[in-house]
């Protein structure tokens, strides 16, 4: 089998560079992607020196309507082919449903649902003629339990889950498939964030707020971002080809719907 080619959005920090990590120690060829060139740079460099592997910084707007086919071009013609796209973006700032402006919905929706679907729209074919194809989604376990200041991502997300079940369907025969994996708590910047706002708002320390999330975790802890990558570079792999149209919930046993 030839190397293979991953591109992963946010591939900066967080999850998305565990996932880099993770999908260039397993052997791919891997393109991380965002939108600020110097810490994609530093990341890729950390990339390549720590797996040994190939792998390169591309700077990219997923909310730009030009962004996805520039994307693919970029890697097909560097490497030939895109086989596993990983759907990774930062999340949008936290709000509850009534506080979101009409401005920031429509930021939210550019960045989590409009963007990522144009990439699959050009990538799916693609995959589907070649025999083999990943496109993975990175949402959130808030689309399976709710948090309220978290609105846009619980919404669009929630839509991102949906088009993915109906992707999963379109060229399951050709041995391309569709997954979602689902992050709980995860230390990374993002939650930080999230919870500085809360702090914010109920006048709490952070440390506090802090150890109440935590203690709500099943796990008694926040995840590791290279725990979501394990997931997710599973679902790439050749071995999770009968896996398909699902949510993997990565969250320490915090939801608790079955």
């Amino acid at each position: 089998m030839s190397k293979r080619t991953a591109l992963v959005g946010g591939g900066s920090a967080g999850i998305g560079y565990a996932a880099a990590e993770q999908l260039a120690l397993s052997g791919h060829r891997v393109v991380v992607t965002g939108r600020r060139a110097h810490p994609l740079e530093s990341a890729a460099s950390a990339l390549r020196e720590s797996t040994g592997s190939v792998v390169e910084a591309l700077v990219n707007d997923m909310s730009d309507p030009d962004a996805a086919a520039a994307a693919v071009t970029w890697v097909e013609e560097r490497h030939g082919t895109l086989d596993v796209l990983v759907l990774n973006a930062g999340g949008p700032p936290p709000g509850r449903i009534l506080d979101v402006g009409d401005d920031q919905w429509q930021q939210a929706y550019d960045l989590l649902l409009l963007g990522p679907l144009r990439l699959a729209r050009l990538v799916l074919p693609r995959m589907a003629a070649r025999g083999f194809g990943r496109v993975l989604f990175v949402t959130s376990s808030a689309v399976r339990q709710p948090q309220p200041d978290l609105a846009t991502s619980v919404v669009l997300r929630s839509a991102v889950t949906a088009a993915a079940k109906l992707l999963a369907r379109e060229f399951a025969a050709e041995g391309v498939t569709v997954n979602c994996v689902a992050p709980g708590a995860t230390a990374t910047e993002r939650r930080r964030q999230v919870l500085d706002n809360r702090a914010r708002l109920e006048g709490k320390g952070y440390a506090e707020l802090d150890a109440a999330d935590a203690a709500a975790v099943p796990a008694g802890r926040a995840g590791r971002p290279e725990e979501i990558a394990a997931v997710v570079a599973f679902l790439a792999s050749e071995a999770a080809g009968y896996v398909n149209g699902t949510v993997i919930t990565v969250d320490g046993g915090r939801t608790e719907t079955i």
